[in-house]
Formats: structure tokens, sequence, C-alpha cells
């Protein structure tokens, strides 16, 4: 196991922290895209997207996992979830289907000679496609990814992304069991938005879900009330730091069917950067408390931080500080024992030398 170097804690907070990916790597470029999950049996699945050839968002990138028995302590060599040729395979979304234990993953794919750019524009050789994949065997098997584009996007849509982090599935109410899978999408001409996908019937169908239309990336709680809390990606203006830095976020009552008015969120602010959020729940249902990890800094992608709510979301304050080095993409996850689990890219003098996994001590929240 390698620990890597954190700052401004008290000895005991981090429990555990490993490198899992390193930039060169198996002879790949780099690694990026954090995601997690841990499944029935406590097996913990963090995903990455394996940039063969460069860090660019485009080229030959594979979809890559590393599998911990062990709640974190030691981890499996890489598997190989999706590799299509030189194709992008990208955006990993896992979830557990509580009720039978398999594991869907999301995925986004597109010609690896496209850049997002020219799928924006039109101008593409192909366009964004959606997919999905399943694990039986506590990840270390996949099935064939199966599109469901033609389910999930709008033909006036362009570019598309599945999260990217984990979906989650609703826990109660007349929606209990649904997978709800966080997006965004491009809208000819004009910009990107957030949306929602969602199944209820374990990922053998899909339909699509509302949109704040507003934001980008994005990550969905379930809030004590049974309401979806979608915290979004802002966007890169010129008075964006003059108006607070602030994410964006908007609630749906409907089991993310649809979404009511967007608002910024000036407790969380951000670099315009990917974010994670999770209702901090232990024993099957919601609760008050929310945790949110992203780079803590108006402008600059550094200072990897998780930050809690005790009322759903209203407020917010610092608990962890993981140092003050670049930090950028993160997912964040609630571990079977309550304590936190936080998988981020980080290095000393770039966001993407690495990718860890930390864990974080639940007596601190």
């Amino acid at each position: 196991m390698i620990l890597y170097p954190c700052f401004l804690h008290a000895q005991d907070e981090i429990l555990l922290s490993t490198i899992l990916f390193r930039k060169g790597e198996a002879g790949v470029d780099t690694y990026r895209i954090p995601s997690l999950v841990q499944t029935n049996d406590g097996t913990i699945l963090a995903f990455a997207e394996a940039r063969k050839n460069s860090r660019k968002d485009t080229g030959d990138i594979d979809l890559v996992l590393k599998r911990s028995e062990d709640g974190g302590k030691t981890w499996s060599g890489i598997i190989t979830v999706w590799d299509d040729a030189e194709n992008v395979c990208g955006n990993p979304t896992p979830v557990v289907d509580r009720r039978t234990g398999r594991i869907l993953l999301f995925s986004t794919w597109n010609d690896g000679r496209d850049a997002e750019k020219q799928i924006h524009a039109r101008t593409s050789i192909d366009t964004r496609r959606i997919f999905v994949m399943y694990s039986d065997d506590d990840g270390l098997t996949w099935s064939e990814a199966r599109e469901i584009t033609s389910d999930v996007k709008m033909p006036e849509w362009t570019w598309y992304a599945t999260g990217p982090c984990h979906a989650i599935q609703l826990t109660k109410g007349k929606h209990k069991g649904r997978i709800v899978v966080p997006c965004n999408h491009g809208v000819f001409g004009k910009g990107t938005e957030s949306h929602v996908f969602y199944s209820d019937d374990g990922g053998q169908t899909f339909c699509l879900g509302g949109s704040p239309h507003v934001g980008n990336e994005a990550t969905v709680a379930e809030l004590k009330n049974g309401n979806l809390l979608l915290n979004m990606r802002g966007a890169r203006t010129a008075d964006r730091v003059e108006k607070g830095a602030a994410r964006l976020a908007a609630i749906s009552r409907d089991g993310g069917e649809s979404f009511e008015a967007p608002y910024s969120e000036y407790g969380l602010i951000e670099p315009v950067c990917n974010a994670s959020i999770i209702n901090y729940c232990k024993t099957g249902k919601p609760t008050g408390t929310l945790l949110f990890s992203n780079p803590e800094h108006p402008r600059k992608r550094k200072n990897m931080s998780v930050r809690k709510s005790d009322d759903s979301g209203k407020t917010w304050k610092t608990v962890y500080r993981l140092s003050e080095n670049p930090a950028a993409y993160s997912d964040i996850m609630v571990l079977n024992d309550g304590n936190i689990a936080i998988f981020y890219e980080t290095g000393k003098e770039s966001c993407y030398e690495t990718m860890v996994f930390t864990v974080l001590n639940k007596k601190y929240l």
C-alpha cells in the first residue's frame, strides 16, 4: 500500500490513503474521471478512464477499475471493463441495485477522432452515445455494453455525458427502487444542461427524466423527505467569481421526472469542476445529512475538501480538507461501517498525476 501525503488534519482523521492509479502506469498516459461504488458483499469498486496516449478527453480511452475486498486496504490489479479499439469509452457512472446485487455501469462513447467541440457543432464523424453494462460477480466480469441512446437522448442534443460519478437508487416513496442517473447534454447552438434518466426495472428499460435547463456535469442525492437534489457544475463566465463562484442546484419532487427552478448554491464554491454529493445514509433510509466533495476554491482546482450539511443542503460547513495540493474530479461514498471514502484526482504539480483513494474517520463528522 502506498501512502499519499495529506495535510491540515489531526493524525487520525485519515484512516488510510492509497494511490490507485498513477500517470504512466501500465503504459497509460493519464488516468482520470473517478467513480466509486460498494457492492452488497462489501467489495469496493473504483472506476477510471485509462487515457492511453494523452490527457485529452478524446482518443483511445478505456474504462478500467480496481477492486478491494478489505475496505480499501489492498487492491486488485487493473481490470479493463470496456475497450473499443481507439474510441472513447468514458464517464463511468456505477450504481448497485440493492434488491438483486447487480452492479450497473453507465458510460458514454464517441469516435476517438472526434473532439467535444466538433460533437457540439455537429461536424463530427459520429455523435455521443450512451451505454449500460452490468456485473453479477462483484465486478470481476462484465456484460457487453448495450446501447440505450435512443431511450435517453433527444434528437436535437449533441454532446452527452453520464455523471461523472455514481448514480443512485431511491429508497422511499412510490419511486422506491428507481435508479436515477445524473447526466448533462449539449443543445445545438446553445450550451449544456444537466438532466437525469431513470429505470424502474433494475436497468432493463430506461426513461428520460427532467432537466432544470442549466448546468453541466451533475451529481444527485436523495433527501430525507424523498425529494432529489441535483447539484451541478456551473458555467465558466467572466463574472462568475464576482457572483460568488457557486455551484447550481435544483429540486425534484417526483423522482427525477421534473425539476423546479434552479438556484445558486453559495455555500458550495467551485473553480468550475466536477463534484460529488451523497446522503450520509447508513441504515438504508436517507437522513438530513449530506456530504459533498470538490476542490474548494473559486478559481483553481486545488484544496480537495469534504463539506457537510445537516439540514438537507440549506447550509454547509467544511469538515475535511484533504490537502492544499492541486486536485480536480472526485467521487464520495459512505462505507458500510459509516466511514467516508473519497476517490479523487490530485498531484503535487498537476491535478492529473495520480488518483487517490482515501478513507476518512466518521467521528470527525
